[in-house]
C-alpha cells in the first residue's frame, strides 16, 4: 500500500511548500501536484496521480478543499477510488476510508450530497411551477415572430433568395427553411 499525495494552490503567487511538507510528513512516496483553480475540472496533476494509484495505494491530501471543486465532485472522486480499491485521506479533516470511521465519514458524505442534489431538484421544480403559474413560459424566445414571417414572405416574393430574406431579417436561413417548410405543412412542396 503506497500514500500517494496530490497538492494544489490556486495561484502561481500562492506556494505548495505547507501541503509539500505535509504530505511529506504523513509518509507520501510521490506527490501530484497543481496551479489551477479548484472550478476546474481539469487539472493534470490529479489526472496524473488518479492513474498512478493502483488497487490498495491512498489518495493522501492536506484538505478536502485541495481535491474536489464541490462536495458533489468530491463523491464523485472518492467513488472512482472506492470501486478501484483505492483508499482516501485528508490530513486536515482526519478523514481516512481506509478506516471504518473513515468510511463511515465517506458515506455521510454521499447521503449529503444526494440530500443537496434532491433539495436544488425540489427547489428548481418549486419555481418552474411558481413562473407557470403567473403565465411565464420557460424556454428561448422564438427568434421567428410573426412580422417576421410576414415579411419573409414578402422578400421572397419579390425575387429574393431565402438566403438573402435571412440575412435582411438577422436571422439564419436555417430558422427560415424550417419556417418555411412548417407553413407549407411539412411536406417540403
Amino acid at each position: 500500500m503506497a500514500q500517494i499525495g496530490y497538492a494544489r494552490i490556486s495561484t502561481g503567487d500562492q506556494n505548495l511548500d505547507l501541503q509539500r511538507d505535509a504530505l511529506n510528513h504523513a509518509g507520501c512516496e510521490h506527490t501530484f501536484e497543481d496551479v489551477a483553480s479548484g472550478a476546474k475540472a481539469e487539472r493534470t496533476g490529479l489526472v496524473q496521480a488518479m492513474a498512478f494509484l493502483r488497487p490498495g495505494d491512498v489518495l493522501t491530501v492536506w484538505r478536502l478543499d485541495r481535491l474536489a471543486r464541490s462536495l458533489p465532485h468530491l463523491i464523485e472522486v472518492l467513488n472512482d477510488l472506492e470501486q478501484r480499491g483505492c483508499g482516501f485521506r485528508s490530513l486536515t479533516e482526519s478523514i481516512d476510508t481506509t478506516t471504518p470511521a473513515g468510511r463511515l465519514t465517506f458515506h455521510l458524505f454521499g447521503a449529503l450530497g444526494q440530500f443537496e442534489r434532491d433539495i436544488i431538484r425540489e427547489r428548481t421544480l418549486a419555481g418552474l411551477a411558481a413562473a407557470v403559474a403567473r403565465g411565464r413560459k420557460g424556454g428561448r424566445k422564438p427568434v421567428m415572430t410573426p412580422e417576421k414571417q410576414q415579411r419573409a414572405q414578402q422578400l421572397i416574393a419579390q425575387g429574393l433568395s431565402v438566403r438573402e430574406a435571412a440575412t435582411r431579417l438577422k436571422i439564419s436561413k436555417t430558422v427560415l427553411y424550417r419556417e418555411l417548410q412548417r407553413k407549407r405543412g411539412g411536406n417540403g412542396s
